[in-house]
Order: structure tokens, then C-alpha cells, then sequence
């Protein structure tokens, strides 16, 4: 129990933060020496963070909803909310393609520690970067979105962050900061609550025999709810961090500290 408790705090501050939270849970089950599904525990404390994107942008969502189903009268309102929505859900279709596509080869980089050292010094040099792109205020267009989706489904690797993908890819196409920021986690709603529910049906699908012989290897979903329940408190304030972070133009000095990690991890290994 400990252990996952551990693992829901660097959960919480690494989804947000631009350090790669799949990474820092790979690697934390690494050093813990813990034994269990690497995707199901990621997709259970992933939807703690859910719960965070959905609390801090609530407006956000309240507007789009009430934009979705505006009377005829608001078409300018009603066009305006549903071209967002269909960009989020556009957004999600290059991460879909590639882990269908790439399954084994994404899930087999979770065990490979030198790799996910390579990919966190990689997402440190993307952040470096970041601190050379111009602030402009485009909007997040359809192309826009699926730019992102192409970061985030690179992010499906671990230590390749999905927040600094996604936001170095909305930045570099003009999108103003906080706004990309948001988009970025917005956009990861779909996908989180679409693995959930599929590791849910899954595991769901099993025989009670292989349940009896993973039991000893894998936590119950007791404790990873408690685990997502703690991310996603801890969530909420990464967040806050992250957007100061953009604000205050800091954002890129997240890559030094993922390329030292990255040089760390391959040292250790």
C-alpha cells in the first residue's frame, strides 16, 4: 500500500509537470522492486489526474457543454464550442493509431529502463527548445489539434512527457501558452477515461484462476483507487505549478532536470 501511495504522488506531480509521469512510474516501480501491470496501475492513477483536469477546468467544460446544446438563436456560440469539441476528439486519433498499431513495442519499453532514460533526455531537450518559440495567440484549430496528437501519441513512450509534447507542439504552431495548456489536458480526458475502461473490461474478462495467480503480484482495486484518489489531490497544485511555470516564461527549465534524470537513469543501469 505504501508503495502505491508513492507512486499516486509522483503520479500527480509528473502528469502535469512536463517530466513524463510513465517514465517516473516505470522507474518508481523499478527502485521499489514492485510486480505488476505497468499499464493497469498508469491508467488507474491516470484517472485521478482525470479528476483534477475536470476539476480545475470545470468552467471550461461547463461552457462547452452549454455551447454543445445552445438554442439555434446562439449559432455563432454553438459552432464555436462544437469545433472545439470535434478538435479534442480529433486530437486523440494519432495516439489510438500508434498504440494499436505499436502495442507490444510500447508496453516492452515499460521494462526497459536505459530506454526510458533515452526518451526523458529527449523530452529535455524538446523543453530547451520551448525557451527559443516567440508567444503568439493563434487558436486551436483542427490542424492545430492534430499537431498535438501526434506529440501525444509520441508521449505514449515512457519518459517521453505528454505535457511537454503537446504544449511544445501548440507553441510551435503559434497557440498562446495557457491556452495550449489547457487544450493539452483536455484533450488527454478521451483517451484516459477510453484505456480505463478498457483495462476495466480486461481484467473483468479474466479467468477467476489467473486472477488467483496474479493476486499475489498485482494491488487490488481498492488500493489503486485510493492511489488515484491521492493523484489526484496532488494533481490539482502540479497543476497550478504548471501554469505558473508558463506564465512566468520558466517552463523550459523542466529540461534540465529531465536530461539529468535521463543521464542518471542510464548511469544506474
Amino acid at each position: 500500500m505504501s508503495e502505491i501511495l508513492i507512486l499516486s504522488v509522483l503520479q500527480g506531480v509528473a502528469e502535469f509537470l512536463p517530466v513524463s509521469s510513465s517514465g517516473h512510474l516505470a522507474i518508481g516501480q523499478w527502485l521499489l522492486g514492485l510486480e505488476m501491470p505497468e499499464m493497469r496501475l498508469e491508467l488507474c492513477l491516470h484517472a485521478g489526474t482525470l479528476v483534477s483536469i475536470c476539476i480545475f477546468y470545470r468552467k471550461t467544460l461547463t461552457q462547452l457543454l452549454h455551447g454543445l446544446f445552445a438554442p439555434a438563436a446562439d449559432s455563432a456560440e454553438r459552432r464555436a464550442a462544437w469545433r472545439y469539441a470535434i478538435a479534442l476528439v480529433a486530437s486523440a486519433a494519432p495516439a489510438v493509431a500508434v498504440y494499436f498499431l505499436f502495442r507490444e513495442r510500447i508496453e516492452a519499453a515499460f521494462a526497459d529502463v536505459r530506454a526510458i532514460g533515452a526518451f526523458l533526455m529527449f523530452t529535455g531537450a524538446v523543453l530547451l527548445g520551448t525557451r527559443f518559440l516567440p508567444r503568439r495567440n493563434a487558436p486551436v484549430t483542427l490542424l492545430r489539434a492534430l499537431a498535438m496528437g501526434a506529440g501525444q501519441a509520441l508521449a505514449l513512450l515512457p519518459g517521453v512527457s505528454r505535457s511537454g509534447m503537446t504544449i511544445a507542439c501548440a507553441r510551435g504552431a503559434g497557440v498562446d501558452p495557457e491556452k495550449a495548456a489547457e487544450f493539452s489536458f483536455l484533450m488527454s480526458a478521451p483517451l484516459i477515461a477510453g484505456g480505463l475502461a478498457l483495462e476495466i473490461a480486461k481484467c473483468a474478462a479474466k479467468s477467476g484462476a489467473q486472477e488467483a495467480a496474479q493476486s499475489a503480484a498485482a494491488p487490488d482495486w481498492g488500493a489503486l483507487a485510493l492511489g488515484a484518489a491521492v493523484s489526484a489531490a496532488v494533481g490539482l497544485l502540479a497543476l497550478k505549478l504548471l501554469l505558473k511555470s508558463l506564465r512566468g516564461r520558466w517552463f523550459w527549465l523542466f529540461g534540465p532536470y529531465c536530461i539529468a534524470a535521463g543521464l542518471a537513469i542510464l548511469a544506474f543501469a
